[in-house]
């Protein structure tokens, strides 16, 4: 709890009962334990009223899985990248009565980058760039 030992327990009891006084210290652990009490009924009815609020979708949840504890970055960069791709879908060009041919747009002038990517093929890349 905390990550105090023993050792350092001890040393911050004396410290504390140095600093309270002998006669103080009683009410303010009387003082204390009422509030650990105290936190552990909040938290139990916290609990209680989430789990009656999300009902059967709270059940399904891996708590353990959101544990910041668990975070590993290159587990995640690894599974991301052995995941299969989804397949993506085909992009036809649509054609409309009157429409320019993409051949002719500026663009493809200019270019040739949208007129690559609308044939399908791969786009321009600089490998000097990088």
């Amino acid at each position: 709890m905390f990550g105090i030992n023993g050792g350092e327990f001890l040393i911050l009891f004396v410290v504390a009962a140095l600093v309270i006084g002998p006669e103080r210290l009683p009410g303010y652990a009387e003082q204390l334990g009422q509030l650990v009490r105290r936190g552990r009924i909040l938290l139990r009815d916290a609990k209680v009223r989430v789990d009656e609020e999300l009902g059967d979708e709270a059940k399904d949840v891996d708590w353990a899985a959101l544990d910041p504890r668990r975070y590993d970055p290159r587990r995640i960069v690894r599974e991301a990248l052995l995941d299969e791709p989804a397949p993506q879908p085909t992009v036809r060009p649509v054609t409309r009565p009157g429409a320019v041919p993409a051949s002719r747009t500026a663009a493809a002038v200019r270019g040739g980058a949208v007129a690559a990517a609308v044939a399908g093929a791969s786009a321009p890349f600089d490998d000097e760039a990088t």
